[in-house]
């Protein structure tokens, strides 16, 4: 018999330069709310840890600050959805955020926006299942075809749309 693990994901921590430019930058343009505030560690209610880089910290010393702030490696993406993409896509450019891309329609339909935080981590927005789905619906496309594009089964196709 298997034995159930004692452990379970908590969050995503990012290395962050200036803890204050993260915060304003997580909580008013993706409008994430605050769970705890630690002055130089904050936790967002969903999953994300923001960190300011402090040098002596033991991940630091035993990666080297270099590998913690190099901006011009990506290795992961937060994933955010929402149902108002447009609205959200409007609101960064208002605040003059760094693209990777504009908004844009993947293959499988879903519309999405990928773009930099002050510390350049990636980050894409894109839009909820149950929202793309009715969009391709409302659009002109039959039940059979959404879920042919998405490769979503027929049947959740369906429940999705008459919600």
């Amino acid at each position: 018999m298997k034995h159930k693990t004692e452990i379970k994901f908590h969050s995503t921590a990012a290395f962050v330069k200036n803890i204050q430019v993260s915060k304003k930058f997580y909580t008013e343009i993706l409008e994430q709310m605050i769970e705890l505030d630690f002055g130089k560690n904050v936790i967002l209610k969903g999953g994300i840890t923001l960190w300011e880089f402090n040098p002596n910290h033991i991940i630091l010393k035993k990666l080297g600050l270099d590998s913690a702030v190099d901006q011009k490696t990506n290795r992961f993406e937060f994933y955010f959805e929402t149902d108002k993409i447009d609205r959200v896509f409007q609101k960064l450019k208002e605040n003059g955020v760094e693209f990777l891309h504009s908004l844009h329609e993947e293959p499988w339909g879903q519309r999405t926006v990928r773009f930099f935080d002050p510390d350049r981590h990636l980050i894409e927005v894109g839009e909820t299942l149950k929202t793309f789905v009715k969009r391709l619906h409302r659009e002109g496309m039959t039940a059979e075809q959404v879920s042919e594009k998405t490769s979503i089964p027929l049947e959740t196709v369906r429940e999705l749309i008459n919600r």
